[in-house]
Protein backbone atom coordinates (compact mmCIF):
# COMPACT_ATOMS: atom_id res chain seq x y z
CA UNK A 1 0.00 0.00 0.00
CA UNK A 2 1.42 3.28 -0.98
CA UNK A 3 2.01 6.05 0.98
CA UNK A 4 -1.31 8.29 2.30
CA UNK A 5 -1.33 11.63 0.17
CA UNK A 6 -3.06 14.44 1.39
CA UNK A 7 -6.68 15.55 0.04
CA UNK A 8 -7.00 17.44 -2.99
CA UNK A 9 -7.68 21.23 -0.82
CA UNK A 10 -10.11 21.48 -3.76
CA UNK A 11 -12.55 18.98 -2.55
CA UNK A 12 -12.04 20.07 1.04
CA UNK A 13 -15.68 21.11 2.68
CA UNK A 14 -15.90 25.17 1.67
CA UNK A 15 -16.12 25.90 5.60
CA UNK A 16 -12.53 24.12 6.18
CA UNK A 17 -10.94 25.86 3.26
CA UNK A 18 -12.24 29.02 4.82
CA UNK A 19 -11.79 28.76 7.85
CA UNK A 20 -10.62 31.83 9.62
CA UNK A 21 -7.75 32.77 12.32
CA UNK A 22 -8.30 34.43 15.58
CA UNK A 23 -7.73 38.39 14.36
CA UNK A 24 -9.90 37.49 11.10
CA UNK A 25 -13.14 36.44 12.84
CA UNK A 26 -12.51 39.67 15.43
CA UNK A 27 -11.95 41.68 11.98
CA UNK A 28 -15.09 40.10 10.96
CA UNK A 29 -17.31 40.29 14.24
CA UNK A 30 -16.47 44.24 13.76
CA UNK A 31 -17.65 44.84 10.53
CA UNK A 32 -20.86 42.88 10.97
CA UNK A 33 -21.34 45.06 14.61
CA UNK A 34 -20.83 47.80 12.74
CA UNK A 35 -23.37 47.58 10.23
CA UNK A 36 -26.22 46.49 12.26
CA UNK A 37 -25.32 49.37 15.13
CA UNK A 38 -25.55 51.79 12.48
CA UNK A 39 -29.21 50.55 10.94
CA UNK A 40 -30.54 49.70 14.34
CA UNK A 41 -28.80 51.31 17.38
CA UNK A 42 -27.23 50.00 20.57
CA UNK A 43 -30.71 48.40 22.29
CA UNK A 44 -32.28 47.38 18.29
CA UNK A 45 -28.88 45.38 17.64
CA UNK A 46 -29.00 41.50 19.62
CA UNK A 47 -26.20 39.26 20.12
CA UNK A 48 -28.18 36.68 18.11
CA UNK A 49 -28.31 38.79 15.37
CA UNK A 50 -25.01 39.46 15.34
CA UNK A 51 -24.09 36.03 15.55
CA UNK A 52 -26.48 35.39 12.89
CA UNK A 53 -24.94 37.31 10.53
CA UNK A 54 -21.57 36.46 11.40
CA UNK A 55 -22.54 32.56 10.98
CA UNK A 56 -21.27 31.65 14.09
CA UNK A 57 -22.46 31.15 17.94
CA UNK A 58 -22.84 33.55 20.88
CA UNK A 59 -20.13 32.57 22.91
CA UNK A 60 -17.68 33.62 19.76
CA UNK A 61 -18.81 36.89 20.52
CA UNK A 62 -18.07 36.58 23.83
CA UNK A 63 -15.03 35.08 23.50
CA UNK A 64 -13.97 38.00 21.56
CA UNK A 65 -15.32 40.96 23.48
CA UNK A 66 -17.01 40.21 26.62
CA UNK A 67 -20.63 40.31 24.81
CA UNK A 68 -22.15 43.21 23.04
CA UNK A 69 -20.73 45.91 25.19
CA UNK A 70 -17.52 45.32 24.37
CA UNK A 71 -18.15 44.95 20.63
CA UNK A 72 -19.73 48.53 20.77
CA UNK A 73 -17.21 49.93 22.54
CA UNK A 74 -14.27 48.70 19.95
CA UNK A 75 -16.12 49.94 17.27
CA UNK A 76 -16.86 53.37 18.54
CA UNK A 77 -13.02 53.64 19.08
CA UNK A 78 -12.29 52.91 15.62
CA UNK A 79 -14.66 55.59 14.49
CA UNK A 80 -13.65 57.93 17.09
CA UNK A 81 -9.76 57.91 16.54
CA UNK A 82 -10.15 57.50 12.09
CA UNK A 83 -11.88 60.82 12.77
CA UNK A 84 -9.18 62.27 14.72
CA UNK A 85 -6.88 61.47 12.84
CA UNK A 86 -8.26 63.07 9.70
CA UNK A 87 -8.60 66.14 11.81
CA UNK A 88 -5.50 65.74 12.92
CA UNK A 89 -3.77 65.48 9.67
CA UNK A 90 -5.83 68.12 7.97
CA UNK A 91 -4.35 70.77 10.58
CA UNK A 92 -1.09 69.43 10.67
CA UNK A 93 -0.25 71.42 7.35
CA UNK A 94 0.81 75.08 7.40
CA UNK A 95 -1.64 77.80 6.06
CA UNK A 96 -4.27 80.93 7.01
CA UNK A 97 -6.42 80.59 10.47
CA UNK A 98 -9.35 80.14 7.73
CA UNK A 99 -8.10 77.56 5.63
CA UNK A 100 -7.33 75.56 8.52
CA UNK A 101 -10.87 75.56 9.50
CA UNK A 102 -11.74 74.71 5.76
CA UNK A 103 -9.49 71.72 5.84
CA UNK A 104 -11.01 70.64 9.48
CA UNK A 105 -14.50 71.31 7.78
CA UNK A 106 -13.65 69.11 4.73
CA UNK A 107 -12.13 66.39 6.96
CA UNK A 108 -15.37 65.72 9.32
CA UNK A 109 -17.54 65.63 5.83
CA UNK A 110 -15.57 63.54 3.95
CA UNK A 111 -15.47 61.37 7.17
CA UNK A 112 -19.46 62.13 7.17
CA UNK A 113 -19.86 60.86 3.58
CA UNK A 114 -16.92 57.81 3.17
CA UNK A 115 -17.52 56.80 6.41
CA UNK A 116 -21.56 56.71 6.51
CA UNK A 117 -21.92 53.61 9.23
CA UNK A 118 -19.67 55.11 11.33
CA UNK A 119 -20.91 58.07 11.50
CA UNK A 120 -24.60 57.38 11.87
CA UNK A 121 -23.21 55.04 15.10
CA UNK A 122 -21.42 57.98 16.71
CA UNK A 123 -24.83 60.61 16.63
CA UNK A 124 -26.60 57.58 18.29
CA UNK A 125 -26.43 57.47 22.42
CA UNK A 126 -24.24 55.68 23.99
CA UNK A 127 -25.13 52.98 26.07
CA UNK A 128 -26.17 53.15 29.89
CA UNK A 129 -22.77 53.65 31.84
CA UNK A 130 -20.77 54.12 28.89
CA UNK A 131 -18.52 57.42 29.15
CA UNK A 132 -17.74 57.92 25.91
CA UNK A 133 -18.44 57.16 22.66
CA UNK A 134 -21.66 59.82 23.14
CA UNK A 135 -22.00 62.23 20.18
CA UNK A 136 -21.18 64.73 23.10
CA UNK A 137 -17.80 63.46 23.56
CA UNK A 138 -16.98 63.38 20.58
CA UNK A 139 -17.72 66.96 19.48
CA UNK A 140 -15.57 67.69 21.92
CA UNK A 141 -12.73 65.52 21.39
CA UNK A 142 -12.75 67.09 17.99
CA UNK A 143 -13.13 70.64 19.33
CA UNK A 144 -9.80 70.00 21.03
CA UNK A 145 -8.35 68.95 18.00
CA UNK A 146 -8.88 72.89 17.03
CA UNK A 147 -8.80 75.03 19.43
CA UNK A 148 -5.80 76.12 19.38
CA UNK A 149 -6.24 77.83 15.69
CA UNK A 150 -9.03 79.95 17.08
CA UNK A 151 -7.04 80.50 20.25
CA UNK A 152 -3.90 82.15 17.97
CA UNK A 153 -6.50 83.80 16.10
CA UNK A 154 -7.75 85.62 19.12
CA UNK A 155 -4.30 86.47 20.02
CA UNK A 156 -3.68 88.18 16.85
CA UNK A 157 -7.27 90.24 16.62
CA UNK A 158 -6.20 91.00 20.42
CA UNK A 159 -9.35 89.02 21.85
CA UNK A 160 -9.82 86.86 25.11
CA UNK A 161 -7.95 83.18 23.62
CA UNK A 162 -9.49 81.76 26.75
CA UNK A 163 -12.73 81.82 25.22
CA UNK A 164 -11.16 79.58 22.44
CA UNK A 165 -12.10 76.29 23.81
CA UNK A 166 -16.58 77.55 23.93
CA UNK A 167 -15.87 78.71 20.27
CA UNK A 168 -14.17 76.02 18.90
CA UNK A 169 -17.29 73.55 20.72
CA UNK A 170 -19.49 76.00 18.99
CA UNK A 171 -17.97 75.64 15.57
CA UNK A 172 -17.45 71.75 15.39
CA UNK A 173 -21.34 71.24 16.24
CA UNK A 174 -21.84 73.70 13.78
CA UNK A 175 -20.20 71.62 11.30
CA UNK A 176 -21.25 68.48 12.70
CA UNK A 177 -25.13 69.32 12.96
CA UNK A 178 -25.34 70.06 9.31
CA UNK A 179 -23.22 67.35 8.03
CA UNK A 180 -26.10 64.91 9.10
CA UNK A 181 -29.00 66.68 7.44
CA UNK A 182 -26.38 66.81 4.66
CA UNK A 183 -25.94 63.85 5.06
CA UNK A 184 -29.56 62.32 4.44
CA UNK A 185 -30.38 65.45 1.70
CA UNK A 186 -27.13 65.25 -0.82
CA UNK A 187 -28.73 68.41 -1.97
CA UNK A 188 -25.86 70.56 -1.88
CA UNK A 189 -22.20 69.75 -3.09
CA UNK A 190 -19.83 68.59 -0.08
CA UNK A 191 -17.37 71.84 -0.91
CA UNK A 192 -20.44 74.27 -0.94
CA UNK A 193 -21.19 72.86 2.51
CA UNK A 194 -17.98 73.60 3.75
CA UNK A 195 -18.05 77.11 2.24
CA UNK A 196 -20.95 78.08 3.32
CA UNK A 197 -20.56 76.65 7.28
CA UNK A 198 -17.02 78.83 7.36
CA UNK A 199 -18.41 81.85 5.66
CA UNK A 200 -20.33 81.69 8.69
CA UNK A 201 -18.05 80.59 11.41
CA UNK A 202 -15.62 83.12 9.75
CA UNK A 203 -17.73 85.85 8.76
CA UNK A 204 -20.92 85.99 11.20
CA UNK A 205 -24.22 86.82 10.03
CA UNK A 206 -23.82 90.48 9.70
CA UNK A 207 -20.65 90.26 7.56
CA UNK A 208 -21.62 87.28 4.65
CA UNK A 209 -20.39 86.52 1.24
CA UNK A 210 -23.39 86.49 -1.25
CA UNK A 211 -21.37 83.43 -2.96
CA UNK A 212 -18.40 81.90 -0.59
CA UNK A 213 -15.91 79.53 -1.85
CA UNK A 214 -13.26 77.38 -0.12
CA UNK A 215 -10.00 79.58 -0.56
CA UNK A 216 -7.59 76.64 0.33
CA UNK A 217 -9.04 74.30 -2.96
CA UNK A 218 -8.59 75.10 -6.59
Amino acid sequence: MGPVTSPNPKLQPAAARHRMTGPQRREQLIQVGRALFAERGFEGTTVEEIATSAEVSKPVIYEHFGGKEGLYAVVVDREIQALLSAITEALTEHGHSRELLERAAMALLDYIENSTDGFRILVRDSPPGQSTGSFASLISDVATQVEHILAAEFRRRKLDHEMAPLYAQMLVGMVAIPGGWWLDSRRIKKEDVAAHLVNLAWNGLAGLEPKPRLRGRR
